[in-house]
């Protein structure tokens, strides 16, 4: 069986979520399944990294999809070729996004369509394009996974998709995370706040993960406790950031926030294994990785009680409506104050993190491909 894949997000040092997705699931498929051939396209040079497998034939195909016009061509006309070029039995496109000149059979994964409910959140051409195109995509594809029932839920009935024809495969975590000890602690925070205990937030910046809210809810937090405990927001900018920093400039406690922006994954381990708590309350998720991240850091979470996530975080969390800066601000605070809530979180963290894992992401993923080849 000749399988392509779209691996245009498999980037050297610029992994997304959805690009782990790809990274965790191909690793692990291809090896698994050296009987059969994978063709990787990639749309710019590629990392030898990413080649898993001797069963893997890298493919570049320009132009670089930086935008919608380039995914219409990427996608439309480039793909397409490769898949007639190498007989492939089967199209798996990890970020969702189908050819419709082609008949190959094809698996997209959409992992969340945030795009439906909150537009204004994106700019306006890409919301035009995923609005667009994702329920065509959903309608053509021969199988769609996703990463939540949630997802699945929200797709068959936005786009009026078969409820069977999707098949859901959670998202798995990676193996880095772990709890430090005290001492390790006190050297990350002392690297990184001067050694103050901090909350920790996880996340692009952009409206939908409610930064705003955030900063919005530690300032009232600290305006009522006396500590030294800082926020730590760890991410890159993408989009719509201006609300993010009028937001922070009008903080009374300003001084308090970091922003890091993008770290590598070895600080990374080390940012979430020392925080006092995970803040993760964005106004929409497909899954919410950083939910269990943290839980695989012994670290509690304080996240939101929409969409995907309690899926995710189960009764191993406290929950806020992140529409509710006052019910942010008291978990927060109930987080601070009570040390016992901590270590039960933490306890009830470690079991729950366990019903996610990268292995079984990638079984079901391949089911599913077994399934849109029947």
């Amino acid at each position: 069986m000749v399988i392509a894949v779209n691996t245009r997000l498999l980037i050297k040092g610029k992994l997304e979520g959805i690009g782990w997705f790809t990274y965790e699931t191909l690793k692990r498929m291809t090896i698994n399944h050296p009987e059969h051939e994978f063709i990787f396209i990639f749309d710019r040079p590629y990392s030898k990294d990413y080649i898993f497998a001797e069963n893997v034939t890298p493919v570049v195909i320009g132009p670089p999809t930086r935008h919608a016009f380039l995914w219409y061509l990427w996608f439309e006309f480039r793909i397409p070729a490769i898949l007639k070029k190498y007989k492939a039995d089967l199209f798996l496109s990890p970020d969702g996004y189908l050819s419709q000149r082609t008949k190959v059979p094809q698996l997209g994964v959409i992992h969340d369509i945030n795009f439906v409910h909150r537009p204004d959140d994106l700019p306006w051409l890409k919301a035009k394009y995923y609005n667009y195109y994702f329920p065509k995509f959903a309608r053509l594809a021969k199988r769609i996974a996703t990463v939540s029932f949630y997802s699945k839920e929200d797709i068959t009935r936005s786009f009026k998709v078969d409820y069977d024809k999707i098949d859901v495969v959670y998202d798995g975590i990676n193996q880095i995370f772990e709890p430090l000890s005290e001492s390790e602690k006190m050297e990350v925070r002392n690297m990184f706040t001067n050694g103050a205990e901090y909350f920790l937030f996880v996340g692009a910046l952009h409206p939908r993960k409610n930064v705003c809210g955030l900063l919005k809810a530690f300032d009232a937090f600290k305006s009522v406790v006396n500590t030294t405990t800082k926020l730590v927001i760890v991410g890159g900018e993408m989009h719509k950031t201006g609300d993010i920093f009028e937001t922070y400039e009008n903080m009374r406690h300003k001084d308090d926030v970091v922003f890091t922006g993008r770290v590598t994954t070895a600080d990374l381990h080390d940012i979430f294994g020392a925080a006092l708590a995970l803040t993760f309350v964005p106004f929409f998720e497909g899954f919410g990785i950083p939910v269990v991240e943290a839980m695989s850091a012994g670290v509690p979470v304080i996240c939101s009680n929409t969409t995907s996530i309690p899926e995710v975080g189960g009764n191993a969390v406290v929950y806020a409506d992140p529409l509710k800066i006052d019910q942010i601000t008291d978990a927060m605070i109930k987080l601070h104050e009570d040390p016992d809530l901590r270590t039960k979180l933490v306890e009830k963290g470690f079991q729950q993190k366990n019903k996610f894992s990268w292995d079984e992401t990638a079984r079901l993923l391949w089911m599913s491909v077994e399934k849109s080849l029947q």
